[in-house]
Parts: structure tokens; C-alpha cells; sequence
């Protein structure tokens, strides 16, 4: 009997996927179907695994469709570019013994393949100075329930899925913060957090290429701020955009206000102080101190794009929908 359904959504078959797929199927078990979701399906065939052609669509639209076509009854997702632990089904075994439980997340960790730039890109994530939720991209913290779980590691009982009706299709990314407020509203306390239900996430390759990835972020969280307030609307996620206005704005007022200047530069002084709190708490994972250091001006650069992109969505925005890159 199949229990578990991986879902991996990808515009084409590629070496990622092929990892993926390859990694699943070394787990030692018989309780579990892979389905993968391209546009165009090849004739690369693996056991256990399907291929089911999607046409040109978003991974919100592809996730969806394991309602109709998975067979197990806890639905897996990852991204085509992740691979789950060895012991990733164990894990949720513990977890989906409880009936309440639902939904269960865990972190998405920069594998050690992963090349320098990539692992810079990682690196910027394991402060909470630059996302505040570290436990996103690092084993830490204690097992517990959250209202909000990306996608890249997300598991759900196929019943509970399809009765809210799947991912919201419109947006991407932030079709997952919109499915965890759908499930939290009828299910209160039902996605649990576990720090040991680990997956492995390739990150972007290149400042810019992280930077774009930040700023969509930046930009769906700004609009999800605003039109679904009960799991976006916290002040850590505008927090950025405070700094962007404390940047430009403040550096013009210290110029045309007297005592302005001397606010301004205690406000880099308190920003110096994060900073280095920061670079201890990348260092307690990540030793190579080239890689903090690039890490730590990312972080700069990353605050300032999200907060320009939340303030994009919170305040110009009127409707979001998401377009495929």
C-alpha cells in the first residue's frame, strides 16, 4: 500500500531533478510513489516514479494536481532543485501519528556540493537579522506549530489538501503562505514545524540571481501584508522597508535637519551591532569566513531589495498575480 506520494513540480526534466529522484529511491522502504510534473514529459523512466506532462503552468497549478493523480495518502512536496534525508519518511511517520497534525515542514539546508556563491546565497538565511526564521534553512529549534511553511519541504494528508482545493494558483511564490492560512483557519494548530524532517535545497547561483529570487519575495509577502493579514501582517517582515526609509530618507534629513545627523549615524552604529550578531550566528554553521563575508554584504543588499519590493506590493499592488519566469 502506498503511503506517501513525493510531488515534484519542474518546467523540464533536469540533472536536479534526476538527483532528486535518484536520492528518494535510496530510501529503504516500499510505502512510496514519486510523481514529477513537467511541461513536456521525456522518456526517462525510474522505478517507482512517474512523469505526468503539465503544459506550460506554474508549480501552485502542478502541486494541485497530485489530488487527482497521487496515490498515497500523505502528499510530499519538494522542489525540483531539493532532496529529502535518508530518514525523511521516518520522521513523518512519528509525526503523522498524531490525528491533529496535518501538515508538517522542516528546513531546506544548503547541501555541501553546493558551489561558493551558492552557499553565499544560503549563508545570508542562517541569521534572523536577514529573514528572521533561520529555522528554515537550518536544523534548529524544537519541534512546534507554525502558521506559515514554504513548499520546498511541506507535507500533508491528500484528504486535508483537497478540501481546501490545493494551492491557489495565482501566486507563486506565496502559494504556500496562502494554503497554511486556508489550513490554519479551519484547522487551528495543525502544521508543525520539526527541525529533524530535513531536506536538502540548492541555492541560487549569483548575486543577482539571489537578489531576484529576495525581491519576489519581497514583493508577494508586501501584497500577502496587506490582502491576507493573519500570517503575513508582523512586524519582522517590514522591517526591511524600515531600513530602506531609515538608508535613503535619514541620510537626506541628516543633511537638511541639524540633529538629524547625529540619529542617523546611531542608527548605523545599532545596524554595526546586528551585523556582527549576525556574522556569529552564520559562523555557528557555516565556518569558511570568505563565504560569511560575502554572506554578510548580501545581507545589505538583500534587506534593501526586499524592503523595496515589500513596499512595491504593500502599498502599489492592487492584485498580485504571478508570473512564470
Amino acid at each position: 500500500m502506498i503511503k506517501y506520494s513525493f510531488i515534484i513540480p519542474v518546467k523540464a526534466i533536469n540533472d536536479y531533478v534526476r538527483e532528486a529522484v535518484s536520492i528518494v529511491l535510496n530510501i529503504p522502504r516500499d510505502d512510496y510513489e514519486i510523481i514529477v510534473y513537467p511541461d513536456e514529459a521525456t522518456g526517462e523512466g525510474w522505478p517507482k516514479t512517474r512523469q505526468i506532462a503539465t503544459g506550460h503552468c506554474g508549480p501552485a497549478v502542478k502541486r494541485t494536481k497530485a489530488i487527482k493523480d497521487a496515490q498515497g495518502d500523505i502528499l510530499v512536496f519538494i522542489d525540483d532543485d531539493a532532496y529529502p534525508e535518508i530518514n525523511f519518511l521516518d520522521v513523518l511517520d512519528h509525526d503523522f501519528v498524531e490525528e491533529k497534525v496535518i501538515a508538517v515542514g522542516g528546513p531546506a539546508i544548503t547541501p555541501a556540493s553546493d558551489s561558493f556563491w551558492q552557499k553565499v546565497s544560503g549563508a545570508v538565511f542562517l541569521s534572523a537579522l536577514s529573514g528572521g526564521c533561520p529555522e528554515r534553512y537550518v536544523s534548529v529549534g524544537k519541534r512546534g506549530e507554525v502558521d506559515d511553511w514554504p513548499s520546498v519541504n511541506f507535507s500533508i494528508r491528500k484528504e486535508r489538501f483537497s478540501e481546501i482545493g490545493g494551492f491557489n494558483g495565482d501566486f507563486w511564490p506565496g502559494e504556500d503562505t496562502k494554503l497554511c492560512l486556508d489550513l490554519v483557519k479551519k484547522y487551528p494548530g495543525s502544521i508543525i514545524y520539526n527541525p529533524h524532517l530535513i531536506v536538502y535545497h540548492h541555492r541560487r547561483a549569483g548575486l543577482l540571481k539571489h537578489l531576484k529570487q529576495v525581491g519576489g519575495y519581497g514583493l508577494h509577502r508586501g501584497f500577502f501584508a496587506k490582502r491576507y493579514p493573519e500570517n503575513s501582517f508582523k512586524f519582522i517582515y517590514f522591517v526591511p522597508s524600515f531600513f530602506l526609509l531609515f538608508v535613503f530618507l535619514g541620510g537626506i534629513l541628516s543633511f537638511l535637519i541639524k540633529d538629524m545627523l547625529m540619529w542617523y549615524l546611531f542608527g548605523w552604529l545599532v545596524y554595526g551591532v546586528a551585523i556582527v550578531k549576525a556574522f556569529y550566528d552564520i559562523h555557528k554553521h557555516e565556518k569558511n569566513l570568505l563565504i560569511i563575508a560575502n554572506a554578510i554584504y548580501c545581507i545589505f543588499l538583500t534587506h534593501l531589495v526586499y524592503g523595496a519590493n515589500f513596499i512595491r506590493g504593500f502599498v502599489f499592488t492592487k492584485n498580485l498575480i504571478s508570473k512564470l519566469r
